[in-house]
């Protein structure tokens, strides 16, 4: 169903909000939406919101399937005015957001979908899962000018460290379990990215509650969300795959005629499967096992 507004669908999809687990996506162009779109609801996530421009064309077949929002992409935190009136609306359901052109994926995915996650994640007490998002880039860019193939697809296999989150309110000291990450393109093309937007790190599944803000970082104003793990003991990580970088890289003028190729020696071809990101050391099943 098409809904001109997200007031509108929030006004008539308060069912929808209610059941959970549910994935927003936003569809920043034309590329791969249709694949986005299928992968999460394939892997268990009982309803889609796509965030579309009105231009944006989508396959009938697809389009049945997901519950299409109007809505302009191009603002300043457009994504996340978008999930901050979707937490208002939706308190105490799982929810996802992204991008299209990514796909989330977690542990053991292949054989336990995103339901059996958030179950037992709500059965460790906790609220948000700590998601790397991790560039993926055609290995042909001749072939891929855009940088996007699904088919070819690669990504860096090491290359990847934390640094301590400091807190403004506390001198600068370090955050309790909290870190930000760097790797990737965002990290091998800094001079491309500001600095501000080089982290890798995403709270990418939450569970709204009132007054939570998802902030233009990308964390939360509840710290305890922010954290990659519990006091105790590890905790589940999961990954989100995502071509938008590279994407980003080929299509912006002040970077699209510096690079020619995303592929250096520590480049892998990307398996789609969740054993080759934790092998990788780029999610982990936590005490999920």
């Amino acid at each position: 169903m098409r809904y001109k507004n997200l007031a509108a669908f929030i006004e008539a999809g308060r069912d929808i909000l209610a059941k959970g687990p549910i994935a927003i996506v936003m569809a920043e162009d034309q590329v791969e939406i249709e694949s986005t779109v299928l992968h999460h609801l394939n892997i268990g996530f009982r309803a889609v919101i796509l965030l579309a421009n009105r231009e944006i064309a989508l396959s009938q077949t697809v389009e049945d399937q997901v519950h299409r929002v109007d809505y302009e992409t191009h603002v300043p935190e457009a994504i996340q005015t978008a999930v901050n009136q979707v937490i208002e609306a939706a308190v105490g359901t799982w929810m996802y957001y992204g991008f299209n052109a990514e796909y989330l994926f977690h542990p053991f995915c292949e054989t336990r979908n995103v339901r059996d996650l958030l179950a037992f994640q709500t059965e460790e007490r906790r609220d948000a899962l700590l998601s790397y998002v991790i560039d993926l880039y055609a290995d042909d860019l001749i072939a891929h000018p855009l940088a996007v193939s699904l088919d070819t697809a690669m990504l860096d296999r090491s290359g990847y460290y934390a640094l301590g989150r400091p807190d403004p309110a506390n001198h600068n000291h370090p955050r309790e379990r909290q870190l930000d990450f760097f790797g990737g393109l965002r990290w091998r093309f800094e001079e491309h990215i500001p600095a501000a937007r080089r982290k890798i790190d995403r709270i990418a599944l939450f569970r709204a509650k009132p007054g939570l803000k998802l902030r233009a970082d990308y964390t939360f104003s509840d710290e305890e969300y922010n954290t990659y793990a519990c006091p105790w003991h590890h905790n589940i990580t999961t990954s989100v795959v995502s071509f938008r970088t590279a994407k980003a890289l080929k299509s912006n003028p002040g970077s699209r005629y510096d690079i020619h190729d995303f592929k250096w020696h520590n480049s892998t071809k990307f398996q789609w499967h969740s054993q080759q990101l934790m092998d990788l050391g780029l999610m982990e099943p936590g005490q999920w096992f």
